[in-house]
């Protein structure tokens, strides 16, 4: 017998059957542009702060990793246009693009910038509170020493991820000589644990979903005064690190001469699992676009968590997918998820267009594209988004086109899919997603 929830949710009954089903969907948010439903708005000026704080630490990450030279010790991703894959994916016109987050340095996913973002918020406080560093304008690279890496080396950063979020935070913490431990779900990717072994990483595995690997890991670094908990979960420096892609996605799209205003609507299709990552960079770029960006989320049909989580009412507590009768069997493993961060749902709901779901092997279908037109490897999560435009198809997104009156504007209109890992998949392992 099916669970039925008795958490009110701005779902229609028949997306609800859809959920409970495994079925595709597209989800528009009733509570769009409705402030009151997003209680826990942080400020805007986080995110500059944010991109201050990485370009402070730029020239150390030079150091920490020289494939960041040809960057300035900026860790990001181009924008990429498409010319066959466009064609393919797009039915409602304008041009197609891709965020490459996919090829991010360093970490090899979205989760680059937020972990890493996270992991340098820690570090500079203790090295101004232990003289490392004398101010914020101080050279960073102070900090590539052994006296720097022995005061670091007492601490200890724990995380619990489904893989690139520990991947992000492994690297870097070690990078910088902290004692790193990772806390793994048991969805995870094998070769993602050998990743940050050979790091020298702890990894640490969980036979239960993500939820139990991050509260396993809190509550292990919480008993532990000199370890720092990145909680993916609520995690307002995550947050703002990720956020900072939307000041480099407007530069990008300024040095390719693409406007974004109420005649070139810009529409965003985001991977999501927690809701960190996508929540993030939604609250920057509606911070800079307003109005003019449309930020879709997009999730497999058996981990719908974002969808639950902003489907609730303000305050509430995301409403688990298990209560769907669903049990995260997805190989999007980026995105199994069960429940959602109430702290993102609160603080972006009013900014979030809407959540789509897609099937697994839709998923490797969008893979095995992008491989094949236009040469770009990706995990299955990270292909997700290609759904986005052709769900503006369908006759729940021709309702939201209608609403905002964009139809008139979509000729000129500019559609992001956001890749958000994949580039360091082994061969053998991209070659099975292929075969799938």
């Amino acid at each position: 017998m099916a669970t039925i929830t008795t958490t009110p949710l701005a779902i229609p009954l028949t997306q609800q059957q859809y959920i409970r089903e495994g079925k595709p969907l597209l989800w528009l948010n009733p509570y769009y542009q409705q402030t009151a439903s997003a209680p826990n708005k942080p400020a805007q000026g986080e995110i500059y702060a944010a991109d201050d704080r990485l370009r402070r630490f730029a020239p150390l990450l030079i150091e920490l990793f020289p494939e960041l030279e040809n960057s300035a010790g900026l860790i990001e991703s181009p924008l990429l246009a498409t010319q066959q894959l466009h064609r393919t994916l797009n039915p409602i016109g304008g041009r197609l693009l891709i965020k490459a987050d996919h090829a991010l340095p360093v970490a090899g996913s979205i989760k680059a910038r937020g972990g890493i973002h996270e992991v340098l918020c820690f570090a500079e406080q203790l090295a101004l509170d232990s003289g490392l560093l004398n101010n914020t304008d101080d050279d960073y690279r102070k900090l590539f020493s052994n006296h720097a890496k022995n005061i670091f080396n007492q601490y200890e950063i724990a995380v619990g991820s489904t893989g690139n979020l520990g991947l992000s935070i492994g690297i870097i913490g070690a990078a910088l000589g902290f004692k790193a431990s990772v806390h793994m779900s048991a969805d995870a990717k094998e070769w993602k644990k050998e990743r940050l072994r050979k790091r020298g990483v702890e990894v640490i595995e969980h036979q239960a979903d993500y939820g139990a690997a991050v509260a396993a890991g809190r509550a292990q670094s919480e008993a532990n005064p000199y370890s720092y908990f990145v909680d993916d979960e609520n995690s307002p420096r995550l947050f703002m690190g990720y956020a900072v892609a939307a000041l480099r996605l407007k530069q990008q799209l300024d040095e390719q001469n693409i406007p974004v205003d109420a005649d070139h609507p810009l529409f965003v299709y985001l991977p999501a699992g927690v809701g960190g990552a996508p929540g993030g960079i939604t609250f920057g770029l509606k911070a800079l676009f307003g109005e003019h960006v449309h930020c879709f989320f997009a999730e497999p049909v058996q981990a719908p968590c974002m969808l639950l989580g902003m489907a609730g009412e303000a305050g509430s507590e995301p409403v688990s997918v298990y209560e769907f009768d669903l049990k995260i069997a997805t190989d999007a493993d980026g995105l199994a998820v069960g429940q959602a961060a109430q702290w993102v749902c609160d603080a972006v709901r009013d900014e979030v267009s809407g959540v789509f779901t897609s099937y697994d092997q839709t998923l490797y279908q969008h893979l095995q594209q992008l491989h094949q037109q236009e040469n770009i490897q990706v995990e299955p999560s990270a292909a997700i988004g290609c759904s986005g435009p052709a769900m503006l198809n369908t006759d729940q997104g021709r309702d939201y086109i209608a609403r905002f009156k964009l139809k008139s504007q979509l000729n000129n209109s500019t559609h992001i899919i956001w890749t958000t890992g994949g580039s360091f998949v082994p061969d053998s392992e991209f070659q099975n997603f292929l075969d799938k």
